[in-house]
């Protein structure tokens, strides 16, 4: 059994809440956060009677612990994760990463000094329909994949505490806080890319919205993210790739979601496996759907139990994915393409 922190319990740390209520191996013994009112809100509509402190050490001195979940705001993730550290305790850390590559490789680097065990919520990984969509790719059953084109488009973020998503200084924009995803999903598929070039549009929350080129060879690929549509817009993640003998398109705003169309063939779904961890309670976010959040704690507190080390979205894969949005926001401040 895995007793668990959070820290943080804004949109993400409830979204993590509900899941380690639904697995059998996890058990939520404390939350922590500064703003106990918001926190006290958020655990009323879940219904879960879980202790808050104001600090780690607060929450060691009642409870024994055996993960750290990071669920703060970015420019709090490296004195958490170092707190972590010291403690011994295995660390669950969300995106992104941090938001400088510098700091980024240096918490991936003191984590594997340190031996502990370690994930990043770079959840993209887990996400039922990409999973299904990396297992078609590497099984070559419509050939080669000539060209991939993946977008992230949300209305401006208003469900962040403090409005924190909303200063770029502190979460880097979409840019950096959303985009991210893509980015990171590229190198999971594709690896480092050896170049970077991007467009975007500027405002006061940051890079608002962002167009990047990802340079292989052989291979076009491009992702667009951006959270500045109207405040009804919604949300949609979505993706094209094509294929010498065939397509595969996504779209989370679709039904059907996931599609095949191969040569000669009308377009069909495409087969995936959704875990059965249902939709958020707390009515707050752009994702309501447990799915892939579920699919990678799972993993993560499996990893735990057998005690292995985690292989997706470690943080040494997560500072890699950092110091490539870094790259793309590089671009977009000088016009120009940035080698990797």
């Amino acid at each position: 059994m895995q007793n668990i922190v959070i820290a943080g319990f804004g949109f993400m740390g409830g979204m993590h809440a509900q899941v380690y209520a639904q697995l059998p191996n996890a058990k939520l013994v404390a939350i922590v956060d500064g703003n106990r009112p918001a926190a006290e809100a958020n655990l009323k509509k879940l219904g879960l009677p879980t202790p808050i402190y104001a600090t780690l050490e607060e929450a060691l001195a009642k409870h024994h612990f055996d993960v750290v979940d990071i669920c703060l705001p970015t420019p709090a993730h490296g004195a958490y994760v170092r707190q972590a550290l010291k403690l011994g305790k295995a660390i669950f850390c969300e995106k992104p990463f941090a938001a400088t590559t510098k700091e980024a490789a240096a918490m991936a680097a003191a984590i594997k000094k340190a031996k502990v065990k370690a994930q990043v919520g770079q959840c993209l990984r887990f996400w039922p329909e990409y999973q299904a969509f990396v297992e078609f790719v590497r099984q070559k059953s419509a050939g080669k994949l000539l060209s991939l084109s993946m977008q992230r488009r949300s209305s401006r973020p208003g469900y962040s505490v403090g409005n924190w998503l909303n200063q770029g200084g502190l979460s880097g924009g979409a840019a950096l806080d959303l985009h991210i995803h893509d980015t990171d999903f590229v190198h999971h598929l594709l690896g480092k890319p050896k170049a970077v070039t991007a467009v975007g549009t500027k405002d006061a929350s940051g890079w608002s919205h962002i167009f990047t080129t990802y340079h292989f060879k052989g291979l076009a690929v491009t992702a667009e993210g951006g959270w500045n549509y109207p405040p009804k817009w919604g949300f949609q993640m979505a993706f094209q790739a094509v294929f010498e003998k065939g397509t595969v398109e996504y779209d989370s705003s679709a039904t059907p979601s996931l599609t095949v169309t191969r040569q000669d063939e009308a377009r069909q779904p495409l087969p995936f496996t959704q875990p059965s961890a249902g939709e958020s309670s707390l009515g707050s976010g752009n994702v309501s759907s447990l799915g892939g959040y579920f699919n990678e704690l799972a993993s993560f507190i499996a990893d735990l139990e057998q005690g292995r080390m985690p292989k997706l979205a470690t943080p040494q894969q997560a500072a890699e994915s950092v110091r490539t949005v870094n790259a793309e926001i590089r671009s977009l401040q000088t016009g120009r393409t940035v080698k990797l």
